[in-house]
This record gives C-alpha cells, structure tokens and sequence, in this order.
C-alpha cells in the first residue's frame, strides 16, 4: 500500500487511543478517519471505500475475550473481502493471534504498539484484487438483505410491496414473524431504500441487554456515571442520528425498560446516565419480535401506549413452510453463494433432495435452510446433493418436535426439554472446539440467542 494514497479507519472505544492514532497517520496518509461506536462501521464502510481498518477487540468494559472484534471482522468479510483489517488488543497470545489471521485479519497488533512497526504494517500492505485504492467510493455489493425476499409466493410479493410503499417514508414499523424469517434483513432493506440509506443503520438486541445496561446502551453514559465508566459513551439512539435504529426482540423487555424507551420515543430525545442535559435525536425506528405482542397487551404484559409508538406499520413474515416452492428457489440460491464462496462448482439438487427439502417443517425457517445447504456444500460426495447430504439436527427441529408431539410421548423422553436444548448446545460446541458462532449456525441462532442460552443453562 502506497501510505499516502491510503484511507483509514480506527475503530476504537477509548477516545486516547483514537486521538492517539490519528496524530501519527494524519500526516502518513491521505485519510484518517476515526469512530469510537462498532455498531457504526458498516455504514461507514458504506459511505466510501477505505484501504485497511484498525479494529479494536474489545469494546464493553472488562471483557478481554476479544470475540467483539471477531464477531465485526467477520462483518467486515461479509461486506467486504478486499478491505484489509488489522486487529488490536492490549491482551493477545499466540493462540488470539492465529485465531485472528484464520479468520481473516491480514494482520495483529498488542497495545501499546511501536508507531514504526504500525506504519511499516500498514505500508506493506498490497491492494487485494478489486480493491480500488485511493478511489471515489465502491459501489456496495448487493446487500445480504436480498436473499430474505426471494421468493414468489403470495406471501412474500405482498411483503414486497409493502416495504415498496413504507420504505421512502418515515413510518416506525413493527416486523412480527417466527425466528429465521429474515426481521433483520428486512429491516435493513427499510432502511437501503429510505431516504435515510446514507446515514447510519445501528441495531440492538434489546432482550439482551440487562436491566443495568439498558439505558447505558441505548441512551449513552458520561465519564464515571458508574464503577466501570472509564469514559463518556454515545448511545444507540444518538448513534443512530439522522438514519434508521432497530430494535429487535422488542416484546422481551420489562415494563420499566418499555416505559424508559416509551420516554425517549415520545420526547425525542435521550438522557445520557450521569447526565442531566437531555440530547435530541433523529431517528426513524424500525422494531421486530418473535412474541405475540397485541396478546402481551392484551395481558398487560407490554405498554399499550409503546405498541402504538412502534406500530404505524406492521409487517408479519411468513414462515418458510407457508411459502411453497420457494424453498427449492432459496435452497438453489444458497447452493451458489457457498459454492462460489468455498470455489467449489455449484451443486445440482436431486428430486429427492428437493422433496425432502420441501416435505421439511423448517423450524428455523430460513435461516436453518441457510445452514442446512451451506453443510449440503461443504460436505455433499458429489455434482449432486442428495437426501443424505441433509441432516435437521438444529435446536429448533429438536424443541418443536419435542413442544408439539403428544403428552404421553413427551412422557417417554428420556430427559427433560430443558436437559435436551442444553445437551444439543453442549454437543454443538463440542463439534466445532468451541467456536460459539460455528455452533450458534449449526444450532439456526443468532450468536446473541446462543449467548443467552449459555447464560441459562450456565454453560
């Protein structure tokens, strides 16, 4: 890489290190540019084309694990394979550096590094085939999103035309569908064809975030609001300033979290903790959940108030054993997208491969069929899959069978459903030595979902 032709990024919480780094590349490089929040990357990477990202591992306070950093280098690979990523940590091995470099970091730095070894890193590095270095920005590949909408079932043209209709406005939309509907990727499409599309897409699992963390996450933290806040921190809402934040597993918070969010919604705008000047944000909000929610109402469950917030527009997913022949169109499509990723010759289906495809419940929905022919791929025996190059072994398959068969059935089995879903994520775990977002696309979770479970069955 020529330096002076070079853009980077510096992704990093910690405001020394930022201000340190973009004092030593302001005058090696053509751009420097410079983000504390991750959530914010890929709209960066959206906005222009950058020669090689600085990515810190670590992001919330007192975690050393590094998987932050993996979990966006992967993101970054996804988006974009040609950029460099370069990992940063002030607690690496051995073992943390080779993990990185196999998934794909071009290179590994300790905290505090040398400014002559990172310039000399950097300066080393070669523009991969397709990269345009120094150029206007790349246009984006087309978005991930797009696989959630084949299809041309009924269900998923009126899907279709909806987000046609909503999309250019600034409705707040509530997506409701089973797990695996694709929620996210519609979402994200909302926001590609808004007239928000070039400002920032930030997403939050809010189910996950405990009682503590919500408002720190969500509306952002000054410098010493609370033991860990070494620094002052920008929350979802103000990150998501002038674009699109979604909020998903929305009818998994509490009543006093609904009523905080319920606040800012209504006021447009957010306290940070620790502070007492209330910030306005711009946002469009865009919200998903698996749960019923007009029944959670209708119990006094969630805020009959929030709801309205949430739901200028609903839009329901339809589960994939609902959708008909497009599993075979979405099943064909994912055969060539792993094909082609592991350059390999894309797979023909059997009529029977397709017939069991078809005849499957699909639990998961489409994101199990993903992973079903991403395994058909990898480890199908020949030009064509077969019946036995696809196994329903994930979390959902084994749950819903063992929720819907009969009572003197579920008698029978031999361990509880509690017993079984922890056994299945222990084996699953074991299968790919501990590699969490492996087993998360066995199991048809999100890592996320994964990590809760964990959490539940002290794993």
């Amino acid at each position: 890489m020529i330096l002076k032709h070079a853009r980077i990024l510096v992704v990093d919480d910690e405001p020394d290190v930022l201000f340190a780094l973009k004092l030593l590349l302001k005058t090696e490089v053509r751009e420097v540019v410079t983000e504390k929040n991750p959530e914010l990357l890929l709209s960066l990477l959206r906005q222009q084309h950058f020669d090689a990202v600085l990515l810190d591992m670590n992001y919330r306070s007192g975690q050393a694990t590094g998987n932050e950093g993996f979990y966006w280098l992967g993101r970054i690979r996804e988006y974009d394979p040609t950029t460099a990523v370069i990992l940063m940590t002030a607690y690496g091995d051995v073992r943390t550096a080779v993990r990185a470099l196999k998934a794909g970091a071009t290179d590994f730095l300790l905290k505090p590094w040398h400014n002559e070894q990172l310039l000399q890193t950097l300066a080393a590095l070669q523009p991969k085939p397709g990269s345009k270095s120094g150029g206007s920005p790349k246009k984006p590949p087309e978005p991930a999103v797009t696989t959630a909408l084949l299809g041309e079932s009924a269900a998923m043209q009126e899907v279709r035309a909806i987000i046609e209709k909503v999309a250019p406005t600034e409705a707040n939309v509530l997506l409701l569908g089973e797990n695996g509907t694709g929620k996210e990727l519609v979402a994200k499409s909302l926001h590609e064809q808004s007239r928000r599309a070039a400002r920032p897409f930030v997403a939050a699992d809010v189910a996950a975030l405990s009682e503590g963390l919500f408002e720190s996450e969500l509306f952002g933290h000054t410098k010493g609001a609370f033991t860990d806040a070494q620094a002052s921190r920008v929350g979802r809402f103000e990150g998501a300033t002038g674009g699109t934040l979604f909020l998903d597993e929305i009818g998994n918070i509490g009543l006093l979290q609904q009523a905080k969010l319920l606040t800012a919604l209504q006021n447009r705008q957010v306290v940070p903790v620790g502070s007492n000047t209330p910030i306005p944000v711009d946002i469009r909000l865009l919200s998903a959940t698996n749960a019923p929610l007009h029944a959670l109402v209708a119990r006094g469950a969630f805020r009959q108030d929030l709801m309205y917030r949430l739901n200028t527009v609903e839009i329901t997913l339809p589960p994939l054993r609902e959708r008909g022949d497009d599993v075979q169109l979405l099943a064909q499509h994912f055969a060539q997208v792993y094909a082609v990723r592991n350059r390999q010759s894309v797979p023909e289906f059997s009529a029977a491969a397709l017939r069991k495809l078809r005849e499957h419940t699909w639990p998961g929905n489409v994101r199990e069929l993903q992973h079903a022919v991403e395994r058909a791929v990898i480890l199908g025996t020949g030009p064509v899959l077969l019946p036995a190059d696809f196994s329903f072994r994930n979390l959902e398959s084994v749950t819903a069978s063992i929720a819907t068969a009969p009572a003197a059935t579920v008698a029978e089995q031999p361990l509880p459903l509690l017993e079984v879903e922890k056994n299945t994520i222990q084996q699953a775990i074991e299968r790919h030595q501990g590699n969490l977002t492996k087993a998360a696309k066995e199991l048809g979770l999100t890592r996320t979902a994964l990590y809760r479970r964990l959490d539940k069955h002290d794993i």
